[in-house]
């Protein structure tokens, strides 16, 4: 697909990479709308990228329904790239007993539901209304592309987050085989580390531990992550697969 008939959607675009992606898609001549749960944040990320924010909690089926309707309707088309950035994260252990009191505390079922929520319904979501809305217009080219993480491959203190973004990456290889046939192609990607506000506000001697591991000694940059979204929608080819934009870390 060529960028500039593209008409994106990107979940979770008030910030951090999804804010990088609706940008550089406006930026290559596409047009795009994003949304984010945040009120405040849908609007000034909205006025900063002059581009429409819709306010939206893709966790919510009725909310989803009403998000592809009004990006639809503000980008003159049926949306024909889908982004699905949204994402949390409530990290904690299993279970953590106390040195000094040997108590046992276990990780709270309302921090699995929220990650799972966010992270694994809310793309599943997205993607069923992308598709059907895709299917009843008879669109034969259109393109979601999943953000999953490195995380996928199990990562201690992220049981919810981990086990979300694996079911991401199985989920994009069953949508790509139900919807080839109406021309709906899936991919995924699995960042590694990158370089966001919420990774940079990491105290120095913690983001050192998390870069130490990595084989290019870096963090990835967001535009680097976009790249690598930007070959999905325009590889005709590309379906059913996920590709590992880590700098070499494997968890």
């Amino acid at each position: 697909m060529e960028i500039n008939n593209v008409r994106a959607l990107v979940t979770g675009g008030a910030s951090g990479m999804g804010r990088h992606f609706t940008q550089r898609f406006a930026d290559l001549g596409a047009k795009v709308a994003f949304c984010d749960v945040s009120e405040e944040g849908v609007a000034a990320a909205s006025k900063d990228m002059d581009v429409p924010g819709i306010v939206a909690d893709v966790s919510n089926e009725e909310a989803v329904a009403r998000l592809f309707a009004e990006a639809s309707d503000r980008l003159g088309g049926e949306v024909n790239v889908l982004v699905n950035n949204a994402g949390i994260i409530r990290d904690g252990l299993l279970l953590k007993k106390d040195r000094e009191t040997g108590e046992v505390k276990v990780f709270s079922k309302q921090k699995w539901d929220a990650v799972i929520a966010v992270n694994l319904t809310g793309p599943f979501l997205c993607m069923r209304e992308f598709a059907r809305r895709s299917v009843e217009a008879g669109q034969t080219d259109a393109v979601a592309v999943n953000m999953s993480s490195v995380s996928r491959s199990g990562n201690m203190g992220q049981s919810n987050y981990s086990a979300a973004k694996a079911g991401l990456v199985a989920d994009t290889m069953v949508w790509a085989k139900e919807l080839a046939r109406y021309g709906v192609r899936v991919g995924a990607i699995a960042p590694g580390f990158i370089r966001t506000p919420m990774v940079e506000s990491m105290r120095p001697e913690v983001l050192e531990k998390v870069i130490k591991p990595v084989p290019l000694r870096r963090l990835g940059e967001p535009e680097e992550i976009f790249q690598a979204v930007r070959f999905i929608v325009e590889c005709g080819y590309f379906t059913g697969r996920v590709l590992e934009v880590d700098g070499g870390l494997v968890l």
